[in-house]
């Protein structure tokens, strides 16, 4: 069985979404994984995802209502195959923590699924408005099917 991460900034908006597209691509496709999120920062930790969030998801036919936000552990390392971070920020802030090239090797940005070697950080929809919540649903929606389609 695959395990996956998902990982932004407060574990709040992208990365819970990321969460709950790929559970469903991975489970429309009879693939065996089990997918998590976390942050990197402390801020919204025990906290359901941002409600905007949780509207968006729903009006594609995903509940993120029974997530809570924690925080990335270096044990992240050991339980998880594959940390997707949403960001560059993010990224530099899960290698740092990497304890080896083993660690540094399953972290990769999500959005390089997608667009290959493009490095493009998936946008913090947190101050914008809604359009930025769509956005953010139409890249991590492509970046989980390719995602889940390389697992198949």
């Amino acid at each position: 069985m695959t395990k996956i991460l998902m990982v932004c900034l407060g574990n709040i908006c992208r990365s819970p979404l990321a969460q709950g597209i790929l559970e469903g691509k991975v489970e429309e496709k009879g693939i065996e994984a089990e997918v998590d999120s976390c942050g990197t920062s402390s801020w919204h930790v025990g906290e359901p995802p941002d409600e905007r969030m949780q509207q968006e998801a729903t009006a594609h036919g995903i509940n993120l209502s029974h997530m809570r936000a924690r925080q990335f552990t270096i044990d992240d390392f050991d339980d998880f195959d594959k940390i997707f971070v949403m960001d560059t920020s993010n990224y530099e802030n899960v290698l740092a923590l990497a304890r080896d090239e083993n660690d540094r090797q399953k972290v990769d940005l999500m959005l390089n699924v997608s667009l290959p070697g493009s490095h493009k950080s998936v946008p913090d929809p947190y101050f914008g408005g809604g359009a930025g919540f769509q956005k953010v649903y139409e890249l991590l929606d492509e970046a989980c099917e390719k995602f889940a389609q390389s697992l198949v």
